[in-house]
């Protein structure tokens, strides 16, 4: 019986397959003196083009569910754990020899998700209360095209259940090496290096297999990728991270601060892996889910063993496979952050790597670049699983989207020329108490400004209107009207003189674009344009309606944001007190960024300590004091961006 693997979203075309008769006489030989039995036609692996061809069945393909001995025991049963895989594989690896490399998607997610109150956030209230439960959105995390679209053209396809999870054994452990090691053992096996069994116990091997792997997904299961590579396993030939975690600390923390994703407030390593504990008899979790939650620090948020263990950046120097990088710059659940420190050490490793940067939010970008996608990834595979050189890797680096549906090629990013520039915040000629400020490349020093935290009450984007005027639970900083557009790429950093006074330790910065324009918000819209682009069998045309991104027209935007615990003011692993009142120097980041602010803007920074939506939130009244002049952001500006603010 033919097996349909979990599918949710999208789906992928219809394309003829050519089937190739490879017989024939043998010189010399005599005619047939009764008409000969047609041969059977049996299709074979076929490049054309620099890229293989759809030639084998979807519709015929064949399955087998395979459970895989990893090196670890997690949920401490003395047995090491297993991991669930299913497999769906063109049928002539079943009864012509065939071989084929594997596409591999490892997922907690296949078998759905729990509803889980997420941590309080109101530091203080007389009667904390847990917030709405984490509910993953399971239709933007898995676009199933693999098998419609791979499978055909010499592919294997496979889900993988990770630690915890479905099919799997072990506990959910949110990112660790137990996790590590379960993703892993998929690929082991894939090359003969890893014990698995068939349902009924019997052992199996993947004879069909060429051991070359490749990963894909998107949010978790592309944080499985990034996992799995980090361990140097031999085999795992190319990933394609969408929106992958290279550290949950920057997941769940900022330097030294308790911090959410982007809409999860209050969620955190426990709350996601008991989200995902779908195993049989799941009580055996309990403990071992206890020790996260003891351990994972909600008081201090500092960097700790426990965010060591779930840190990959350190480990890309292991990384044999080539990294193809993709992320959302309107992604604030999983922020850019992620995959920008992951794709700068790859480059300090020699990793061959690609990125795309593009407009929607948490998000894969086939479904409003479809064919662009297809063509790369397509590419991607065939260069590193099948050894096809078709030049991919010779491409332009980077794709950057510019604006909905405006696609522009760099060979590296940020792009060459890029410079950190330094702007002073000012304190104004005109309001109150110089408020608002200017930003600008001349330091020009005042008498300290000072605002009252509310952040607990109004939110960031409360805080950052009417920018004209003085508001006393913000301070605001502008530019000028910008003669020429002025591109920030990179990752831009504060850096200030300042002091606090109060419950809330939080620094908090927000790069705004003022302006009235039309912009995308990161939300996507479905065009009504069904495009087909795999092979469909019944239940499944292998087609997708086309989305683009959405756009709202408003007079500002916030370009980054980026936080600190003050008490970490020295390093996100030690907790320092602080004096009230007394004046110290902090340096924080933003979240990195590629925008462009638009002759006839101002640019501004908005100087916070509460972010309601992302920190946690302490008693109103906090007295944060800021001196201007001696206080800057360095912004990565792209050749001229210095003119252009002259």
């Amino acid at each position: 019986m033919r097996r349909r693997f979990p599918r949710s979203g999208a789906g992928v075309i219809t394309l003829t397959a050519a089937l190739l008769a490879t017989t024939a006489l043998p010189a010399g030989a005599a005619a047939p003196t009764r008409p000969a039995r047609a041969p059977e036609t049996v299709p074979r692996l076929t490049v054309s083009g620099s890229e293989t061809q759809p030639v084998f069945s979807r519709a015929d393909a064949v399955t087998q569910t395979v459970d895989i001995e990893t090196t670890v025991d997690s949920d401490h049963d003395g047995v090491r754990d297993r991991v669930q895989m299913r497999i769906m594989r063109p049928k002539e690896t079943a009864t012509a020899g065939l071989k084929v490399p594997t596409i591999l998607e490892a997922s907690p997610y296949w078998a759905g998700t729990h509803n889980v109150d997420n941590h309080p956030v109101d530091i203080g209230d007389a009667a904390a209360r847990s917030l709405a439960p984490s509910r993953r959105n399971l239709a933007d995390i898995f676009p199933g095209i693999y098998d419609n679209y791979f499978l055909p053209r010499g592919y294997a396809i496979a889900n993988l259940d990770s630690i915890g999870t479905g099919g799997s054994t072990g506990c959910p452990t949110s990112g660790d090496r137990s996790e590590q090691a379960g993703a892993k053992a998929a690929v082991d096996w894939l090359n003969g290096r890893a014990k698995g069994f068939a349902p009924d116990g019997t052992p199996v091997k993947a004879d069909w297999s060429t051991g070359n792997v490749g990963m894909i997904g998107q949010s978790y299961n592309g944080t499985l990728p990034n996992m799995a590579a980090a361990t140097g396993v031999e085999g795992l030939k190319a990933i394609v991270p969408i929106a992958g975690i290279s550290s949950w600390y920057d997941y769940y923390r900022a330097n030294g601060g308790v911090l959410a994703p982007g809409g999860y407030q209050g969620e955190d390593l426990d709350v996601l892996a008991k989200a995902v504990l779908t195993r049989k008899n799941p009580e055996v979790c309990a403990k071992i889910i206890d020790d996260i939650e003891a351990k994972q620090d909600r008081e201090t948020g500092d960097y700790s063993r426990v965010w060591a263990e779930r840190d990959y950046v350190g480990q890309a120097r292991k990384v044999r496979a080539a990294v193809m990088v993709v992320h959302g710059l309107n992604d604030w659940n999983v922020k850019v952050k992620n995959s920008v420190q992951w794709w700068n050490a790859l480059k300090q490793a020699g990793v061959p790597r690609k990125l795309w940067l593009h407009q929607a939010n948490h998000a894969t970008p086939f479904r409003w670049r479809l064919e662009e996608w297809l063509r790369q990834t397509h590419h991607w595979f065939d260069r590193y699983l099948y050894g096809i050189r078709n030049g991919i890797d010779k491409e332009p680096r980077v794709d950057v989207e510019r604006a909905p549906g405006q696609w522009e090629t760099a060979k590296d990013w940020p792009v060459p020329g890029t410079r950190t520039v330094p702007l002073s915040l000012n304190a104004g000629d005109t309001g109150d108490a110089g408020q608002p400020g200017t930003l600008a490349l001349r330091p020009r020093h005042g008498a300290d400004q000072s605002l009252v935290d509310a952040g607990k009450t109004r939110t960031a984007e409360e805080l950052l209107v009417n920018e004209d005027k003085a508001d006393p639970n913000r301070l605001a900083y502008l530019t000028p009207t910008l003669k020429a557009p002025l591109r920030v790429n990179g990752t831009p950093e504060m850096s200030v003189r300042a002091s606090l006074d109060g419950r809330s330790p939080y620094l908090t910065a927000l790069l705004v674009d003022y302006g009235t324009d039309t912009r995308p918000t990161g939300g996507r819209l479905d065009t009504g344009e069904r495009v087909c682009f795999g092979q469909g069998v019944p239940g499944d045309d292998g087609c997708t309606t086309r989305q683009k991104l959405y756009t709202e027209t408003a007079p500002y935007k916030i370009i980054t944001r980026g936080w600190l615990d003050a008490r970490n003011r020295h390093s996100p692993s030690r907790t320092e007190p602080i004096t009230p009142g007394k004046a110290y120097d902090f340096r924080w980041d933003f979240q990195p960024t590629d925008y462009v602010v638009k002759a006839g803007h101002r640019l501004g920074v908005i100087v916070l300590s509460t972010d309601y939506d992302y920190t946690l939130r302490y008693p109103a009244g906090t007295k944060l004091t800021l001196t201007p002049g001696t206080s800057k952001v360095l912004l990565p500006l792209a050749r001229g961006g210095r003119e252009s603010l002259q």
